[in-house]
């Protein structure tokens, strides 16, 4: 009995694109009004002052400053201070 499969079709289908998800200005880094600071799956990290949460859960700066993440109880929150 052979052992390969013979030419047919193939179980995996091809690779698509990635999403671009993470991470985009990382702490203690400057930003400017509307700039991503992060685009993800859900609320991993939640919107603190100076951050706004578009629909697809992209936190995005609402003024100028500088990044700041931290944690408050058990969530993880993002701030921009002011320069």
């Amino acid at each position: 009995m052979a052992h390969k499969k013979a030419s047919g079709s193939t179980s995996q289908q091809s690779t698509r694109a990635g999403k671009r998800r993470g991470i985009k200005i990382y702490g203690g880094q400057k930003i400017k009004i509307g700039q991503i600071i992060s685009r993800q799956k859900g609320t991993v990290h939640h919107p603190g002052e100076g951050v706004g949460l578009g629909r697809d859960f992209t936190l995005f700066a609402l003024r100028d400053g500088i990044v700041k993440f931290y944690q408050k109880k058990s969530k993880k929150l993002v701030k921009v201070l002011l320069k």
